[in-house]
């Protein structure tokens, strides 16, 4: 049987400084047993993504180092960025990869959680899978306010307290999100426009919560650093709700508001696939791409 396998993909409020970067990234190579994945960071953002897979207890053990490292090196006091933010380290996603149930990975990110709380004092929510309070199951939900507001929130309002360690935030490092979730593809459109209005505007119209497209969450963001708005999206199930879809959503919307895309980006990496449906939306396949991509077939031969 093949050995259990687990991913982890923590954001973290910081995507400008250099030295803070390299010190996420040796906190996460640090430990024996998982592989580093990718890495990702957006000055505009103002905001890092690092993807790494293994053993659950390497995972884990890669995830509280990095989390230790972004309490010690990142400070939200000083922290500006246009995604919105509770914490240093501000997601820690666990994602099943192989022979590890979703069920496995909400007590896998219990575990973590508490450790976070107890080891290194900063508040922890838990979120999707992993939730212990059903209106917690949506991140957006546990991350309203940010942090400017939450440091007051959770002394006051039991409903904003977080399910481990607290009531009160890290002075510097707030609070971390930690979850079990299936894969989530971050995607995001940019348009050639600078009105973030337009964006905002798509971003309701193809979000879930406002009637859109199924598991899709959407904000409308401007990118100074290169003059355009963005619609920067999660989508949380591919398979009911396709690239294709969202993209084309967006882009007839954009059409009806006198924009258009320019272009689009992932953060972090992709599901083959998602990229094979997408394929066989534009290509018009007869076929299924995801499974005629060589190196895919390769590495299946192979462990097979």
């Amino acid at each position: 049987m093949a050995r259990p396998l687990l991913e982890c993909v923590p954001n973290f409020s910081e995507g400008r400084n250099p030295a803070t970067l390299a010190a996420l990234r040796q906190a996460i190579t640090s430990v024996p047993g998982l592989a580093l994945l990718a890495q990702e960071a957006d000055t505009d953002h103002n905001r890092s993504v690092f993807t790494f897979a293994g053993s659950p207890e390497a995972v884990l053990e890669a995830s509280f180092r990095a989390v230790a490292a972004a309490r010690d090196h990142i400070d939200l006091r000083h922290h500006t960025g246009v995604h919105p933010r509770i914490g240093a380290a501000d997601v820690v996603p666990l994602v099943p990869l192989q022979n590890v149930s979703l069920e496995q990975c909400a007590a896998f990110a219990h575990k973590l959680g508490q450790r976070i709380a107890r080891s290194l004092g900063i508040p922890v929510y838990f979120y999707e899978a992993a939730a212990l309070r059903p209106e917690r199951q949506r991140l957006e939900v546990v991350r309203r306010s940010g942090f400017e507001a939450l440091r007051e929130l959770t002394l006051h309002d039991p409903s904003r307290m977080p399910d481990a360690g607290g009531p009160a935030l890290h002075p510097s490092a707030g609070a971390t999100a930690v979850g079990a979730r299936k894969f989530l593809l971050a995607f995001n459109i940019n348009l050639d426009t600078a009105d973030v209005a337009i964006a905002q505007q798509i971003a309701r119209k193809v979000r879930a919560s406002s009637g859109g497209l199924p598991h899709v969450k959407a904000m409308g963001v401007f990118l100074a650093s290169r003059g355009l708005a963005q619609v920067s999206m999660n989508l949380t199930d591919f398979e009911v709700t396709p690239l294709a879809v969202v993209y084309e959503a967006v882009r007839e919307e954009a059409a009806r508001l006198g924009a258009s895309i320019v272009g689009s980006e992932f953060i972090g990496l992709v599901p083959a696939k998602a990229i094979g449906q997408a394929a066989s939306v534009y290509l018009k396949a007869e076929t299924r791409p995801e499974d005629q991509i060589l190196e895919r077939r390769l590495l299946i031969d192979l462990i097979d």
